[in-house]
């Protein structure tokens, strides 16, 4: 009874790793203006902050999974923490963007230390029934936090400073990490063949680093012309007839051809390699992998448009843009834990599927409910019944993704299912972004065709600055003030004759994200109708491992 226990005391720790590094995915973004204010930063280096914790925590998922299974889970995921809470010390202390940068990129390390390593320990040391209720428990914290981090960014950046955003993973770590030290037992491969594989790690790592910064950055630099310069630092891309994007997806494009080659040929020599790819041969692994990405892909361009939405049309600050944000992740909070309860009774997959019907059907309602005069109280209900969906098919999905896996393969098998989410993301972000910033411009520039005092050429250089801006110059308006447009100076207006301009991109964003958010709902559709390709595993069973033949 007491290893029971601790093993669930365990899980508590584990489920307080992943809550720090899902929530400062989140988080920062809500403290980016404050910190553009305090550190004197220009904009492109506040996009970095941003950018490059994702880029770095993306490009090694797949190779520190790996260096779990070899040389113990636990003794991975403290290392990660121990960086993670260094980094965040790091960046709350930064005195420049600069520095900020690079406390950011460490923290991605961290990151992607500590993500695969609570999977796999949670699929080495569960079985039967309890494993799903563990995965439940994941995969609501894993939901519940994405939503969360806007309210306590929002709420430390608000009333203390935005270096606590950083400085509260700090003692939060700590507790974790003395927590999981009594707690949580230690697990690795024992057969697996030791070796290095220097060719697998370099060529996954700049494929998935040049596919995701490709992803996340091809809408603001463009995705085969320049349309704005690419800066780090002092430095600025050379050319201004190829974007940078360009190269980067040619070099992910090369990288992982070269990684599956790679892989391939170790395999057949018989030498040690960075990733199994017969794991593939699984359907609940393939299968379940390419469903992960397809939803999320649909979540990720929600809960992007959304907040945008909320911030721009509605005046929300961030603050309470994170208070509606809660109810989604109180949803989710809910759905993950009783999604082990419905596993054992009606079969994992039917859960998964179930999760993602609920999914695809709360972003139609919500498209449906989006205008200029919708109220949060409206939209907090279908965010919460949403969050039951995002918590059913989490926690479960990513029990079916490892349900075959053998536990000794859990590390990699964990950082290639994280991989294909991150992946998923990002292109969710890409897509949403990029649908969003066309109808924008189009539909506000067609709004503005009865606002008969203002010019052809006004008309259309507020199109391309509500556009760019993602509909953010909308607070700028409402304050009196007309920011300089295309060959136009700034001017101040009276606020009556602002009125019209104000209330056409008002409904011209509103029109744009209710598109944007139909198309997010159609691609968890997708992910739906794909989820039935899954098979439906039995976790009842005790003794779940691979067939000696299959497991490598």
């Amino acid at each position: 009874m007491a290893a029971n226990r601790k093993r669930w005391f365990g899980l508590a720790m584990l489920s307080l790793g992943v809550a720090l590094i899902i929530m400062d995915a989140t988080i920062v973004n809500v403290a980016i203006p404050s910190i553009i204010r305090d550190l004197g930063i220009q904009l492109v280096d506040a996009e970095w902050i941003t950018t490059i914790y994702s880029l770095v925590f993306a490009a090694l998922l797949i190779t520190v999974g790996r260096i779990g299974d070899q040389y113990g889970r636990k003794h991975l995921f403290h290392a990660g923490l121990a960086i993670f809470m260094l980094a965040s010390l790091l960046a709350g202390r930064a005195p420049s963007g600069i520095t900020l940068v690079g406390a950011r990129s460490l923290q991605g390390v961290g990151a992607a230390m500590i993500l695969p390593s609570t999977l796999s320990i949670v699929n080495a040391t569960f079985r039967g029934r309890d494993r799903a209720i563990a995965f439940g428990v994941w995969g609501s914290v894993i939901g519940g936090m994405a939503a969360i981090g806007p309210l306590v960014g929002g709420w430390l950046t608000t009333d203390y400073s935005w270096r606590w955003a950083f400085y509260i993973n700090i003692p939060i770590g700590i507790f974790v990490l003395i927590g999981s030290t009594l707690w949580i037992q230690d697990s690795r491969d024992e057969t697996v063949q030791r070796g290095f594989d220097p060719g697998g790690i370099v060529t996954i790592s700049l494929g998935l680093l040049g596919l995701i910064f490709g992803l996340i950055e091809g809408s603001r630099y463009g995705w085969w012309t320049p349309t704005k310069p690419f800066l780090i630092g002092s430095w600025s891309w050379p050319t201004e007839s190829i974007s940078p994007v360009v190269p980067a997806l040619a070099i992910a494009l090369v990288g992982l051809a070269l990684f599956v080659a790679i892989e391939k040929r170790r395999t057949a020599a018989g030498k040690a390699v960075l990733f199994k790819l017969e794991l593939f041969r699984l359907s609940s692994f393939s299968s379940g992998n390419v469903t992960a990405a397809i939803l999320s892909l649909g979540e990720l361009g929600l809960i992007f448009i959304l907040p945008l939405f909320l911030q721009a049309v509605l005046g929300y600050t961030a603050l309470r843009t994170g208070v509606l944000f809660a109810a989604l992740a109180a949803g989710a909070f809910v759905g993950g834990p009783s999604a082990a309860a419905l596993a054992h009774r009606f079969g994992p997959r039917r859960v998964v599927t179930t999760g993602m019907g609920i999914e695809a059907l709360s972003i139609a309602a919500l498209a449906l409910l989006i205008s200029p005069t919708v109220s949060g109280w409206s939209l907090a209900p279908v965010l919460f019944i949403y969050g039951i969906g995002v918590g059913l098919a989490t926690a479960q999905l990513t029990s079916v993704i490892l349900g075959e896996v053998p536990p000794g393969d859990s590390g990699q098998a964990s950082g290639m299912q994280s991989t294909f989410r991150q992946v998923g993301s990002a292109l969710g972000i890409a897509l949403i972004g990029t649908l969003l910033a066309v109808n924008l411009g189009t539909l506000t520039e067609d709004e503005l065709s009865s606002v008969t005092f203002l010019p052809e050429i006004a008309r259309s250089g507020i199109a391309d600055a509500v556009s760019a801006s993602a509909g953010q110059l909308l607070p700028a308006l409402r304050a009196g003030s007309f920011p300089a447009v295309g060959d136009m100076p700034p001017m101040e207006f009276e606020t009556e004759t602002l009125d019209p301009i104000i209330e056409a991109i008002e409904n011209a964003f509103a029109q744009s994200a209710s598109r944007a958010a139909f198309t997010a709902s159609l691609f968890v559709l997708f992910g739906f109708l794909l989820s039935f390709r899954i098979p439906d595993l039995d976790f009842d069973a005790e003794d779940r491992a691979l067939p000696e033949s299959q497991s490598g």
